[in-house]
């Protein structure tokens, strides 16, 4: 979750141009069953778990801090985020849906551009922004089986609110690919190593 979280909101709090406000940053995360775990319980039960969106943790998330710390590093002033957390019908992945309040005007392109220069050469985050057809956000489904975070925005005009969307699949994005990542980055090797595969869509 704090993956998703902060690379779905870092180019909002790494620049000047656009102000946000970094004192009410909300994030709602959507997790899989695999999140939870190897150790049985009720609430992983494929029965109890099927067909539920569950609000498992609404306030006080463990994540909370590392999203924080790595906000306010970025934007160079205190971060206070507020995040739930909840339990879906899926059995792997994460989708993070993060809402930032701005002053005053902002246009589209200027997103976007924000958007582009932080993850431009960056092989594993994909800008998800597209006009039409099933998957115009980030979504999961087409993550699975990859190192891949999708990112992508919308602007609420009306409500001077950003909505930043990051999912993964936290089998691999979430853990032991990200692990690899940075082993292979402290290696110098290429970061791509043993990670460069297509996501498992359909699944």
């Amino acid at each position: 979750m704090a993956i998703t979280s902060i690379l779905a909101l870092a180019p909002l709090f790494r620049q000047k141009e656009v102000k946000v406000d970094g004192r009410h940053v909300v994030v709602d995360a959507k997790i899989a069953s695999s999140g939870a775990g190897g150790k049985p319980s009720l609430s992983t039960h494929f029965s109890e778990r099927y067909g539920v969106i569950r609000p498992y943790k609404p306030v006080g998330h463990r994540h909370t801090g590392e999203i924080e710390q790595q906000l306010s590093w970025l934007h160079g002033h205190k971060v206070t985020v507020s995040m739930s957390a909840h339990a879906i019908n899926m059995v792997r992945g994460i989708l993070s849906t993060c809402q930032v309040f701005y002053e005053g005007d902002v246009q589209n392109s200027t997103v976007w551009k924000m958007y582009r220069a932080l993850y431009s050469g960056k092989p594993f985050v994909r800008l998800v922004k597209d006009k039409q057809g099933p998957f115009r956000l980030p979504d999961p489904k087409v993550v699975i089986g990859s190192n891949f975070c999708d990112v992508g925005f919308e602007i609420d005009e009306r409500g001077h609110r950003i909505v930043a969307i990051g999912a993964i699949d936290n089998l691999v994005k979430g853990a032991a690919g990200n692990a690899v990542q940075v082993m292979n980055i402290m290696l110098g090797l290429d970061e791509r190593t043993g990670l460069w595969d297509a996501p498992l869509h359909p699944v």
